[in-house]
């Protein structure tokens, strides 16, 4: 049963499934697989507010096993008012489907699910097998989403042969840009403890914010390494100076920064941790700092996947992709642990922003996309 992708991504947009809600995002892609022989787990994990659905479906039992990963919870929408259509209503204006979600990444899930029930429709013999991994839970804290199901899959002999992620990789158009790796993620939060005082006799006082400067020093330049073959620089950026201290004529007596760090292969955690420790022992030794990292990075080595995508890519647009690895984190981390994963959809000039749109032109041409890429997989590798 064949579904246009700009019909399905209007069905998809009205589900306000601001994350973790899913507000029947998942029913409508089930519903869908399910008419059309997909085998569907629907996946629960955590409870109360922490509660997150995810989708499993799969068809056929046979290798090569193709997943593709993505995810049906959005961002909040900002403030409605300033939007020129309401943000869930999938209002279609100008060749353009404007609503949260359209591009990050309901988008590409419409165009996977159209391209994919099209080509088994007209391949119904073929051998191997087509899954869905779909979440709840990406534009959240990603605790109850992919990184779990991916453990089920794995206890239930699921884990497929190769991936791709529909996160919006490209920059001006669709075909420019495949994410092949990201960096890792440390996270940071620094304080910095003096002497609390008033202004006016700074002498009686230590003042901490001279300090705290002085040893965040390595991270105010920026770029902490040269990059790698296959990765840019590692760059760190302050997020946050807070002292909770609301007068002007009061020394605080402690002040916190947080920061981040995007971390290519050249470096690790342990590494990071230990060059940042020893800076901040030199410079003072009141103060205390906790890190947390919450992704590694990864990179896909050249392969059948890579090789296939590119290639279904260059038939439909005749655009040579370039192979990335810029940009934040994405489940895609999760995934890279059990087989190999890339990442391609929309493009992604409007995700998060207010009157978030697509063109639909770009959803059918992703969709074409996606048909040629299982072509090669299926019947010409």
């Amino acid at each position: 049963m064949y579904a246009e992708p700009k019909d399905l991504l209007t069905k998809l947009i009205r589900c306000k499934s601001i994350t973790p809600k899913d507000d029947g995002a998942l029913s409508v892609i089930q519903d869908l697989l399910n008419k059309n022989n997909f085998h569907c787990e629907r996946l629960i994990f955590g409870s109360g507010n922490d509660k997150v659905e995810n989708l499993f479906a799969r068809l056929g039992d046979q290798n090569p096993h193709v997943c593709f990963a993505g995810h049906t919870d959005v961002v909040p929408e900002g403030e409605i008012e300033l939007w020129d259509y309401p943000p869930f209503s999938g209002k279609i204006e100008n060749g353009k489907i404007f609503g949260r979600g359209a591009v990050d990444m309901k988008g590409s899930i419409a165009s996977y699910l159209s391209s994919v029930i099209k080509w088994i429709e007209n391949n119904q013999s073929f051998k191997g097998s087509i899954s869905f991994l779909i979440t709840g839970d990406e534009e959240g804290p990603a605790i109850n989403g992919t990184s779990k199901v991916l453990d089920w899959m794995e206890t239930n002999n699921q884990i497929p042969d190769m991936c791709i992620v529909g996160e919006p990789t490209n920059k001006n158009k669709i075909g420019d840009t495949i994410k092949i790796g990201r960096r890792g993620s440390l996270n940071g939060k620094l304080t910095v403890f003096g002497k609390q005082g008033h202004a006016a006799y700074p002498d009686l006082a230590i003042n901490p914010f001279p300090v705290l400067m002085e040893m965040l020093d390595p991270l105010l330049k920026g770029k902490l390494d040269n990059g790698s073959q296959n990765f840019p620089p590692s760059n760190a950026s302050v997020t946050s100076i807070d002292t909770g201290n609301d007068a002007v004529n009061v020394i605080p007596g402690s002040v916190t920064a947080k920061f981040n760090i995007r971390f290519n292969d050249s470096q690790d955690t342990k590494s990071l941790e230990a060059f940042l420790t020893s800076h901040f022992d030199k410079t003072y030794e009141n103060y205390k700092v906790e890190f947390s990292c919450n992704a590694q990075p990864f990179l896909t080595k050249p392969g059948t996947l890579i090789d296939m995508i590119d290639n279904a890519i260059y038939k439909k647009t005749k655009i040579k992709p370039e192979l990335s690895t810029s940009g934040g984190t994405s489940d895609a981390r999760f995934i890279s642990k059990f087989c190999p994963v890339v990442e391609f959809g929309l493009v992604g000039k409007t995700m998060h922003q207010i009157n978030e749109n697509v063109l639909i032109d770009d959803l059918n041409l992703l969709s074409e996309v996606y048909y040629e890429f299982l072509n090669k997989i299926f019947l010409e590798n």
